[in-house]
């Protein structure tokens, strides 16, 4: 199963590592990747993980999560 979030704030580099970061620290979390043209964050999950936890790392890092939406593939359970 895969995430994307809305992340606000982000201007750099730096920016994008400390979210890539904080995301891929949280439990389940198996890979996390930021675009920061788009303000988004792909994060693959193990298992399931609550939006709460996720939104928590990236605030935790000075960061906003606006919006989460959960992406489904046609081989995701």
């Amino acid at each position: 199963m895969k995430k994307i979030l809305t992340v606000e704030g982000m201007q750099c580099e730096h920016c994008k590592a400390s979210v890539e970061s904080a995301l891929s620290g949280v439990a389940g979390v198996t890979s996390a990747k930021v675009d920061l043209k788009k303000k988004t964050a792909t994060v693959a999950l193990s298992g399931d993980v609550a939006d709460s936890a996720l939104k928590d790392a990236v605030s935790a890092a000075g960061f906003e999560v606006v919006n989460v939406e959960e992406k489904k593939g046609l081989f995701d359970k």
